[in-house]
């Protein structure tokens, strides 16, 4: 699987943001999948949100973000609201062919990833 994830910008701080995440080469129904983002500067990169037969959010975004996917068109979305400077990140999506969610918090339980997206929000 293939992944091109897209939608990045620079918004102000209250703005929302949709990120794309365009998969090929094999339909993403038969996977489970996440965003992770890194803020620049720094090494790890943290878990944002996951979907597989049910979402999961990280708790710093929770409430503001909304992960979906749409399998005919094979594309993730990250519907992003009242975005925060402590938002702004490099974005990645990630596929996973595990199920249980309590697995989808780490990036290790990810086969495929795609190239970032870089969020930037101003206060």
């Amino acid at each position: 699987v293939q992944l091109q994830a897209s939608g990045g910008g620079l918004v102000q701080a209250g703005d929302s943001l949709t990120l794309s995440c365009q998969a090929s080469g094999r339909t993403i129904s038969g996977y489970s999948l996440g965003w992770f983002r890194q803020v620049p500067g720094k090494e790890r990169e943290e878990f944002v949100a996951a979907i597989s037969r049910t979402t999961s959010y990280a708790d710093s975004v929770k409430g503001r973000f909304t992960i979906s996917r749409d399998n005919s068109k094979n594309t993730l979305y990250l519907q992003m609201n009242s975005l925060k400077p402590e938002d702004t990140a490099v974005y990645y999506c990630a596929a996973s062919r595990l199920f249980y969610m309590s697995s989808l918090y780490s990036k290790g339980a990810y086969d495929y990833w795609g190239q970032g997206t870089l969020v930037t929000v101003s206060s």
